[in-house]
């Protein structure tokens, strides 16, 4: 193989030559809407071909919507002072970003959680 035949990436885009697509059947090159997030749209789009039977191009697929998190990245600090770093972090790089919690740093167990186990606790084997 020639090097002028590998698949390679610059900074403009790049092309399939003839040679190239004839070794590579089967290729489809898809995106969102969008172009935000390639991995999040992978993962849809694989979460959708597990549904799909390959009968017919037109298939309905029923798919959930996006979940609660959906193109957004998560970060999840424990102290205040990781929150602190976060959000400096994320003026630095010019990220938009949401407090979910709006600043409650401390979780609790719903009031409807068992705080005493049923069951009795094991004291050892008789000796």
């Amino acid at each position: 193989m020639r090097a002028r035949e590998f698949i390679t990436e610059d900074n403009a885009p790049g092309k399939l030559t003839k040679r190239q697509r004839y070794g590579s059947r089967g290729m489809h090159k898809f995106q969102d809407v969008d172009g935000r997030d390639r991995v999040y749209e992978l993962n849809r789009v694989m979460m959708a071909l597990a549904q799909a039977d390959g009968e017919s191009d037109h298939q309905k697929i029923n798919l959930d919507s996006e979940s609660w998190i959906g193109t957004s990245n998560m970060a999840v600090p424990y102290t205040e002072v990781e929150s602190n770093m976060l959000k400096s972090a994320y003026k630095a790089v010019g990220s938009e970003w949401e407090d979910l919690n709006d600043g409650d740093m401390k979780s609790s167990e719903l009031p409807s959680i068992n705080t005493e186990s049923p069951v009795e606790g094991f004291k050892g084997y008789p000796r």
